[in-house]
């Protein structure tokens, strides 16, 4: 049987995907549709050697796969005729329907529609992009596979709201937790570099891209997660504002009469670095830190607050910590997070190296000491591999 997996995750406003081989990781082609639902949309493909660039408006998610189909066939590559064995799709909510791998038919597709109440940025455009590669690629078995799944069986008292018990059973109102594909293969594969078993390790890991999250592992599963009942919950993100006074909503309601529209945009499109410096690039947030903007230099610093505070209470909710891992675009690539939020905590055992740090290299590298007692390591991660194996094992 093959193990060829297209793997799709369709954004709000982007789409990125990959062809590749699910037992060696091999990638044939991938690609990012970006600014979808904009006048200058951009698609960008690699196949091999070759690198085609596209731009031009992006009208929605379906045009902007079926130009990506355009391209993987300039490309030489027929979707139809390959051999792809499954496509894999990336959800962010399961609600508490969804906590495996799924093969999708009509009313597995209608229950992640249904759920979009709990992710409405994420789940229409996952929704979305199954429909369009069903109808692109008909008789193929599709998967999707659950950011919440590794966050389904936290304990209770870590899953469960303070709120009424009965309007929380009624309406499924608990802690999903989100990114859990990443969280889930990095921390898997940090146990592979330090040549022991999951079951053996407890592990923190951050998350850090746009959206960000923390969590606790405690051998192999999961006890502890910073996002929620939906991806605003724990750390500051990129538009997001993280933990927040729910108090907030009605006192905006109230006092400067937005309605709930608005403050839903207000949460999840300008809050976060964005409303607190006016960009969500790190890179950008980096040169107004160093033009002198005070604006940027609170937002980042409130930033590495939020981190510390989380990693505090994972230390203590773990109780020994063996590794400390960071993923993700600002994870993987911030030298300046990685050393702030880890700054000055040798006494609990963290010992940072600051030339480790600073090096890039790829794959998994140690940044921290080689006798520190808490093992510190930049793991790249990678969703669309996890995903590809997660379809295939379900498919075969």
């Amino acid at each position: 049987m093959s193990d060829l997996v297209f793997v799709l995750n369709s954004g709000s406003s982007s789409i990125k995907y990959q062809l590749l081989h699910a037992k060696s990781g091999e990638v044939l082609a991938s690609g990012i549709v970006e600014r979808i639902g904009e006048p200058d949309g951009k698609i960008v493909h690699e196949a091999g050697d070759t690198r085609l660039i596209r731009e031009g408006a992006i009208p929605d998610h379906r045009d902007g796969l079926r130009q990506a189909f355009e391209l993987f066939n300039d490309t030489g590559i027929d979707l139809k005729t390959i051999g792809i064995t499954a496509v894999g799709h990336r959800v962010v909510h399961g609600g508490e329907v969804f906590y495996q791998p799924t093969l999708i038919n009509k009313e597995v597709l209608e229950t992640i529609s249904r759920l979009s109440k709990l992710a409405p940025l994420h789940n229409p455009a996952n929704v979305i992009g199954i429909e369009s590669t069903l109808e692109l690629l008909p008789g193929i078995p599709e998967v999707a596979v659950f950011d919440t799944a590794f966050f389904h069986d936290l304990p209770a008292p870590a899953r469960t709201y303070a709120i009424d018990a009965k309007l929380a059973a009624e309406y499924d109102i608990r802690r999903y937790g989100f990114h859990g594909t990443s969280h889930q293969y990095v921390s898997e594969q940090a146990a592979k570099f330090l040549e022991r078993d999951t079951t053996e390790l407890n592990q923190i890991v951050f998350h850090l891209g746009n959206g960000a999250s923390a969590s606790a592992i405690r051998g192999g599963r999961a006890v502890d997660t910073s996002m929620g009942l939906t991806p605003l919950e724990g750390l500051v993100m990129g538009t997001r504002p993280g933990d927040l006074d729910p108090g907030i909503t009605p006192y905006l309601m109230h006092i400067a009469n937005m309605d709930l529209a608005d403050i839903e945009h207000l949460l999840n499109r300008e809050s976060g670095l964005k409303g607190m410096s006016g960009v969500n690039d790190f890179r950008a947030l980096g040169k107004l830190i160093e033009s002198g903007d005070a604006a940027a230099k609170l937002a980042y610093e409130t930033y590495i607050h939020r981190l510390r505070a989380y990693l505090g209470a994972y230390m203590l909710d773990l109780d020994r910590v063996d590794d400390i891992i960071f993923t993700a675009g600002v994870g993987e690539n911030s030298v300046e997070v990685r050393a702030d939020s880890l700054s000055g905590l040798e006494r609990y055992g963290i010992h940072l190296d600051g030339s480790r740090n600073a090096t890039r290299t790829p794959g998994i590298r140690r940044i921290s000491t080689d006798d520190s007692p808490v093992t510190v390591l930049v793991v790249p991660t990678n969703e669309e591999l996890a995903i590809a194996r997660a379809a295939i094992d379900l498919v075969d």
